[in-house]
């Protein structure tokens, strides 16, 4: 696997064996997307009900924003795999 960064843009290139492992590969960023996003809704409940302190919601909304981001770039790559081969 190579990586490289132009113009804002991270472009990554992932040997494939077989015809299978692009499907292979979306299920498993599909999987890591559930997870953030449940994740998400556990923390931006807890963050909504008003639990912890103060400090502990400050934090628990920095990472509710981190999480939210993460399912965006998460989608970004799923997308990336959905475009067809030119």
């Amino acid at each position: 696997m190579t990586a490289g960064r132009q113009d804002g843009t991270l472009r990554l290139e992932i040997p494939i064996r077989d015809d299978a492992d692009p499907r292979l590969l979306r299920g498993a960023l599909l999987a890591a997307r559930a997870t953030e996003l449940s994740e998400l809704q556990r923390r931006a409940g807890r963050l909504s009900f008003g639990y912890g302190t103060e400090s502990a919601r400050d934090s628990m909304d920095e990472d509710v924003v981190r999480l939210r981001r993460r399912i965006e770039l998460l989608d970004a790559l799923i997308a990336a795999i959905d475009v067809p081969e030119a």
